[in-house]
């Protein structure tokens, strides 16, 4: 059979070749449920590599559920800082209290009652499910997702649809060591069969592999349209400080510091001569002008002297626009 005889080849090379990764080395059930679950959410979206030294650290400052549930939002966003999409912080601390509190800081193990946990999507629930709880489910991560597209050449927009793609993902089969099996999937994706230049020298499935017979390793991605805004931000500079809002207006970023700004037309975007600079946000392409101001502003708000800069949390974004200001007169 081919699935038995790709999960038994894919097993046997991930045993070999497997990344020494933190989170893959628990000490306790609990601990392996808490650190499936944060490793899970950092790794929305953001590379392992970027990961690690992340996990380390919250880990060492946040060992457990009820750590995590009673830590304070200044001190959780410090230990994320850098990471971004600074929601999935926020969630993971909600996730925590509900797992505490009604689970018996215990992770559950339905999809049903792991998907009504803040921040815990279709494929989160999945890779807890098969990771965590050894059930026979393949969570779709861009990795699998690649694996899938180049084994079975698939290239059509009705073959790439996720809805098509999770119906097809069983092609792979599954194993008594469905932890391990979904984890060596990901990891022949991330470390074999790479976006460019896949190293099929080293693949372990070449044989049941299309894209290797026809030597065509192109992948084809459903398009996601990017949003176009236009912005105007207000950057007050007052010597060593600088004037910030917090964010009430703006899905993005909610409740996090900015320099104030509001969304403008094009034409006036367009129109302005001043610095201008684009920062992309997800789908969204923010098209901005920087507009540089010296004097005392309107809006309520906080001074921030630059020399106590690393004690208030502040995003990449408005980190971004501040060097730029720098630089303008």
């Amino acid at each position: 059979m081919i699935s038995f005889n790709i999960s038994n080849k894919i097993l046997h090379w991930y045993d070999n070749n497997k990344r020494d990764l933190p989170w893959r080395k628990p000490k306790s059930l609990q601990q392996s449920q808490y650190f499936t679950l944060v490793s899970e959410i950092m790794l929305q979206q953001t590379q392992v590599i970027t990961v690690v030294p992340y996990f380390n650290k919250f880990i060492k400052e946040l060992p457990n559920f009820v750590k995590l549930s009673n830590v304070s939002d200044k001190k959780l966003y410090k230990l994320w800082e850098g990471l971004g999409y600074y929601s999935r912080a926020s969630n993971l601390k909600k996730a925590a209290n509900i797992i505490v509190n009604k689970y018996k800081k215990k992770l559950p193990n339905t999809l049903k009652e792991l998907k009504e946990l803040p921040g815990i999507g279709e494929y989160t629930s999945r890779a807890i499910l098969s990771l965590e709880f050894n059930k026979k489910v393949i969570p779709l991560d861009g990795n699998i997702e690649r694996l899938l597209k180049r084994v079975l050449y698939l290239k059509r927009p009705d073959e790439i649809s996720k809805t098509s793609l999770m119906e097809k993902v069983d092609f792979f089969g599954h194993s008594n060591r469905q932890r391990d099996y979904v984890q060596s999937l990901m990891e022949l994706g991330a470390l074999v069969c790479k976006p460019i230049d896949p190293k099929c020298n080293n693949c372990p499935i070449t044989k049941y592999c299309s894209s290797f017979k026809y030597k065509d390793f192109k992948i084809k991605k459903k398009e996601k349209k990017n949003i176009i805004k236009y912005f105007e931000s207000k950057v007050y500079i007052n010597k060593n400080k600088i004037f910030l809002v917090k964010n009430n207006k703006f899905n993005f970023l909610k409740n996090f510091f900015i320099f104030p700004m509001h969304e403008i037309n094009k034409n006036k975007f367009i129109s302005s001569k001043l610095e201008k600079t684009e920062i992309k946000l997800s789908n969204i392409i923010m098209k901005i002008i920087i507009n540089k101001r010296n004097n005392c502003p309107k809006e309520k708000g906080l001074f921030l002297n630059l020399k106590k800069i690393d004690e208030i949390i502040l995003p990449s974004f408005t980190k971004k626009l501040y060097k730029l200001s720098q630089n303008l007169k």
